[in-house]
């Protein structure tokens, strides 16, 4: 199994208990009191470190090799999902994932960033950075949802768009500005979850909504740490540092009223219990869809300007804008 660097401590307890569950039922021995001790060390250990995390090691675990992408996501979410494929235009594109979906029977339209699992399907998604065509597709899905009046959930979960030649050349920018000035107008319920990395443009191309939520340990920045520390400190070993400047996390987040709630994770992050974590994503998203549903279009609408508006404007600030 993968682990992470903070995760060290814990995994060697863990280990050492598989150690003695395989012995004691090889060797027909009682064992349950020893594995029962080093249990409640694991759980002390993990609580102990799970609760001062720096701003850089949640980002460690918003990348974690095995924390549940979009599609196992959906899976534990959906009791049905239907996979739509291509953008119309060019060609579809497998950094992006989304469909017809139903959500204890509430029927609903999905558009997700997804990473691959391992380094085969990882190259093949391209490492959760959509191209042009897959914000193309996702505001396909979104449009056909308007006009089916659905609502639209969207996970995120990206480093940030692909910032290739061919990308540039089909219109990068062009596509993410295009998403983010329709998802403004739409006039269904549209709600957010970042569900792991939320980085840049990339990822608000699909968080223009009228309801944002991050995981626990997601992040969600204008750039990746290393990324600023090697534009601004001029060496990525400054990752750390940056990531505590570029108040990243969820806390920072719901403090600076860019999302509307943390949604928990299981004590350990999302990858220990994925099925606990899409219960949790669940309860938010159904009761968030409940609430909008009594809401006019063009009221769910100008809502979602405003809020959008409002980010980053504080006191005179705010009153000159008209926004308080």
């Amino acid at each position: 199994m993968d682990h992470i660097l903070l995760e060290q401590p814990v995994a060697e307890l863990e280990s050492r208990i598989d150690e003695l569950k395989r012995l004691a039922s090889s060797q027909s021995m009682n064992l349950d009191s020893e594995i029962f001790d080093l249990e409640v060390k694991a759980s002390e250990v993990r609580r102990e470190i799970f609760s001062n995390l720096t701003a850089y090691q949640t980002t460690q675990l918003a990348r974690h090799p095995r924390r549940p992408n979009s599609l196992e996501l959906i899976g534990a979410l959906c009791s049905d999902f239907i996979e739509l494929h291509g953008d119309r235009n060019f060609l579809d594109d497998p950094a992006i994932v989304g469909g017809l979906a139903k959500i204890d029977g509430q029927s609903v339209i999905i558009a997700a960033h997804q990473k691959g699992r391992g380094t085969k399907d990882n190259i093949y998604r391209n490492f959760g950075m959509p191209r042009p065509e897959g914000y193309r597709k996702a505001l396909r899905l979104m449009s056909m949802a308007e006009r089916f009046n659905l609502p639209i959930l969207t996970l995120i979960d990206t480093p940030g768009a692909y910032p290739g030649i061919d990308a540039e050349e089909r219109g990068q920018s062009e596509s993410i500005a295009k998403n983010i000035l329709v998802m403004s107008r739409l006039r269904v319920p549209i709600v957010t979850v970042v569900a792991g990395e939320g980085g840049s443009g990339g990822a608000l191309a699909l968080g223009v909504a009228n309801r944002v939520h991050m995981l626990k340990y997601a992040i969600y920045s204008v750039i990746s740490p290393e990324g600023c520390a090697s534009i601004l400190m001029k060496s990525a070993a400054a990752a750390p540092q940056a990531a505590e400047m570029l108040r990243m996390t969820s806390a920072d987040a719901l403090r600076l009223g860019v999302i509307d709630s943390i949604i928990d994770e299981p004590e350990g992050g999302a990858h220990r219990n994925i099925e606990l974590t899409a219960s949790l994503i669940k309860a938010r998203v159904l009761a968030d869809f409940a609430e909008l549903k009594g809401m006019s279009g063009e009221k769910l609408r100008d809502s979602r300007i405003e809020k959008f508006m409002k980010m980053g404007f504080t006191g005179d600030g705010a009153k000159i804008m008209g926004l308080n």
